[in-house]
């Protein structure tokens, strides 16, 4: 591991959030001219989830940073014209299709990989392959069927070999469609240019670590490697050439690194406030999270129902630069319904309810209605505070 320089630059808490808000697009005016691309490129990655409570969560992303967005054209703004393309990276990810040359390491990785999950019954891969030649783009219902039972993870060999397909760089997801992936081939969906593997794993790893440090703003080693879901060891021996700098952070208690275009201007102009999809880039990393907001959260949809303490889709609430609540959202016809909303304090009341009622709008709901408060004095203020807002 290379020998890295002793931090020149001593960062406090605040101004460790502030970088790392304007560095995920919450502070200073929305780059609107760019749009959802814009977003998209400026985080390097945007989470797909198949969980659809008020959207789905890579419409949610661009919501927060634009607000209201037709979500036919966010759709659109991620696949026409070949934008982006869908990867493993933080976990399953839209990507900006020009970062397809670096992730050939993950590619060339997966090809290597000696185990499967899966079975993958002979001749079916080229079948696949040979199928999206003559008739491509599809879906795995088009290519013969997804599953061979009713259970999710019981894949059909078809399914098995196109997701191959897809981990090797072969086939690429050009579109969502229902939710289901559209595959077609690389070689006809990807730009020429773009289309090869021909850089070393160094360089793929320089270049992500770059990427996450300018997204992130300032971060640890582990932040920097969660962010395209990299070993501490890849991280380590290209950190020192990545173009990030060290510094020191209060309260980290850990090396971090920042991106030196990100320390040269400090962080001015207005928060959003908005409600937060859980696998937004800015929190979806559990330990920074509680590191840079002191705010604890965790996804409970797939905790039992009687163990959850904040609701199975609680949506953070930014305002003013801080977490300062939860709301757990459901919609019932044009209302959207707060099941449970959790409030940082009665100065939080206002912010909440602003969040409620602009997403309201943006689903298309006309009515909120405020169902259960963990703070039960001020549920009558958050609810007046909506209804003002609505009317």
């Amino acid at each position: 591991m290379t020998t890295l320089p002793p931090p020149t630059t001593e960062l406090s808490a605040h101004e460790a959030r502030r970088l790392a808000l304007r560095a995920q697009g919450f502070l200073g005016a929305p780059d609107r001219r760019a749009g959802v691309r814009g977003v998209l490129r400026h985080l390097g990655a945007v989470q797909l989830d198949t969980i659809s409570v008020l959207a789905r969560s890579h419409e949610l992303i661009p919501y927060a940073r634009l607000g209201a967005l037709g979500r036919k054209a966010v759709e659109d703004a991620y696949w026409q014209d070949t934008h982006a393309f869908e990867y493993w990276s933080h976990a399953a990810c839209i990507l900006p299709i020009e970062e397809w040359p670096h992730f050939a390491f993950r590619r060339r990785a997966y090809r290597n990989r000696p185990h499967w999950n899966h079975h993958l019954p002979d001749g079916t891969y080229d079948q696949v392959v040979k199928q999206l030649r003559t008739e491509g783009p599809l879906t795995a219902t088009d290519l013969g069927g997804a599953k061979k039972t009713s259970e999710w993870w019981d894949w059909s060999g078809t399914k098995v070999a196109v997701e191959r397909a897809l981990m090797y760089g072969e086939v690429v997801c050009v579109e969502r469609r229902g939710w289901k992936r559209v595959y077609d081939l690389a070689e006809r969906a990807v730009p020429a240019a773009l289309l090869h593997d021909e850089l070393d794993d160094a360089e793929c790893l320089r270049r992500l670590v770059r990427l996450a440090g300018q997204s992130l703003g300032v971060g640890t080693r582990a932040d920097i490697a969660d962010y395209h879901r990299l070993r501490g060891e890849q991280v380590d021996a290209v950190i020192a050439d990545s173009g990030l700098v060290p510094v020191t952070v209060e309260g980290w208690g850990k090396p971090a690194w920042a991106d030196p275009a990100a320390l040269e201007t400090p962080p001015r102009g207005r928060h959003r406030t908005t409600l937060l999809s859980p696998f937004d880039s800015l929190i979806w990393d559990r330990a920074r999270t509680e590191r840079i907001f002191g705010f604890t959260h965790r996804l409970e949809a797939y905790v039992p129902k009687q163990k959850r303490v904040h609701g199975y889709f609680a949506m953070p609430v930014l305002a003013g630069g801080r977490l300062v609540g939860r709301v757990d959202p459901a919609r019932e016809g044009r209302t959207l319904v707060a099941k449970q909303v959790t409030l940082d304090g009665p100065k939080a009341v206002p912010a909440v309810a602003q969040a409620l009622v602009e997403a309201a709008g943006w689903v298309d709901c006309t009515d909120v209605r405020v169902e259960r408060v963990d703070a039960p004095d001020l549920r009558e203020p958050l609810t007046r505070d909506v209804a003002g807002l609505l009317t």
